[in-house]
């Protein structure tokens, strides 16, 4: 299982890269093998929207289930990737590169204490299993 170091990760298993004051946001490797075959992503917000942590901003169905994604901090989305509605199996392949999902400006930076970080991700996906 991939845990990278530089991110950090909500209980839900979805994953937040901060650059600056932009938090870049996906799903974890250990919830797209959980999912196995994604076959269809949907992103329910758009740019310019304001978000709150915890808020729903994805559809990820796999040939297993579907999953909600949702917001590991509040801000404003800046970009959204829509391309992979086209292409949803990148979610399976890169999911912390090719597959992230949406980009926000963080209104609250604080909130990422709340987070785990890689270590107390991979303890809290082995307890899981």
């Amino acid at each position: 299982m991939n845990i990278p170091a530089d991110l950090k990760y909500t209980k839900n298993d979805e994953w937040v890269r901060v650059e600056g004051n932009i938090g870049t946001v996906g799903i974890t490797d250990y919830a797209q093998e959980q999912l196995s075959d994604v076959v269809f992503v949907e992103i329910l917000v758009g740019e310019g929207d304001a978000v709150s942590q915890n808020d729903s901003c994805a559809t990820v169905e796999s040939v297993k289930a579907a999953s909600d994604v949702y917001m590991p901090v509040s801000g404003t989305v800046t970009a959204v990737h829509e391309e992979l509605a086209d292409e949803p199996e990148v979610v399976n392949s890169d999911p912390y590169g090719e597959a992230w999902m949406v980009k926000v400006e963080l209104s609250d930076p604080s909130e990422l204490d709340g987070l785990m970080d890689a270590a107390a991700y991979e303890a809290y996906c082995e307890e899981r299993e």
